[in-house]
């Protein structure tokens, strides 16, 4: 079974919360056309939702259901999230996404950064309503956090870096929003107590750094077959395997170690949700993490 089959048994178990906040992200977009649909389109085509799906699970397994304000809060979650990957497929001039152009190849470059901003916007507007001071304060650093692990990003190309600053760019620039994304829903629930709140942004921070190590291994194992695409190697974006084998040319000495650090940080994710009764929701998210070991 591939992993988009397993992934979609895990997204269909809150199915019904998940297009809940796609109806209201949705509703919120008011552009002119054709950038509209453009965004619309964008926004709810073959989207994985893991974002969302990982803090609703989460919820979920705790025995709670949704209230307007969390659907809001991680609407504004998912809205950054999709902010950040049009301005990525600017910086990385990319023509297609989820099997669509873009909205920098369709309207050029000047458009996607405003629609990316536009999309930020959002967020900022939802977070103002919410008025939330702790979840405000945990956008501002992941948004922060984003912006930094780019910079520092462009700034290390073609230098191999240590696996201290790797992780450290890893958090920056994807797990700090797997954090905030779990966050979101449980400071609205003041019946959830400070350990378990810690333990949910200790599960997502962990979570987040495994699907980014996931992420590279998978660009690199790309890089070996005989179809072309475009990787990190050839943008001098050197991760975990180059880093272990201290070589670019031999990066594949470094596979089994980079193999080993995701499943470190799998296994303390896991840990983190021992905290959890024993529902379906909790073996989701357990699946999920075990979903993240797989070729």
């Amino acid at each position: 079974m591939t992993f988009a089959k397993k992934y979609s048994d895990i997204k269909n178990l809150v199915s019904p919360e998940i297009g809940i906040i796609e109806k209201h992200i949705s509703k919120m977009i008011n552009l002119s056309e054709p950038l509209n649909g453009k965004i619309l389109l964008f926004l709810n085509s073959h989207a994985k939702r893991i974002r969302l799906v990982l803090p609703v699970l989460f919820i979920k397994a705790l025995g709670k259901d949704l209230t307007e304000k969390q659907v809001s809060a991680l609407s504004a979650v998912e809205i950054v999230h999709n902010a950040s990957l049009i301005h990525d497929d600017i910086i990385d001039e990319s023509k297609t996404r989820r099997g669509l152009e873009t909205v920098s190849e369709t309207f050029g470059n000047k458009i996607g950064v405003i629609a990316g901003d536009y999309l930020l916007s959002l967020a900022m507007n939802i977070l103002v309503k919410l008025n939330n001071n702790e979840l405000l304060e945990s956008f501002s650093k992941t948004l922060s956090k984003m912006c930094t692990g780019e910079i520092t990003q462009n700034f290390n190309r073609f230098k191999i870096g240590t696996i201290e600053q790797y992780i450290e760019k890893t958090k920056d620039k994807t797990a700090y929003l797997f954090e905030t994304a779990v966050l979101a829903p449980i400071v609205f629930d003041k019946t959830i107590d400070e350990n378990t709140k810690d333990n949910a942004k200790s599960f997502a921070l962990n979570t987040g750094i495994a699907f980014q190590i996931r992420d590279d291994l998978n660009n690199l194992k790309e890089n070996e077959t005989d179809k072309p695409t475009r990787n990190d190697l050839n943008d001098g974006i050197y991760n975990a395997p180059v880093i272990f084998a201290q070589s670019v040319e031999n990066y594949s000495d470094g596979i089994e170690k980079t193999e080993n650090l995701l499943n470190n940080y799998i296994d303390k994710a896991q840990s983190y949700l021992d905290i959890l009764p024993d529902n379906d929701y909790k073996s989701a998210l357990n699946k999920f993490l075990e979903l993240l070991k797989d070729e």
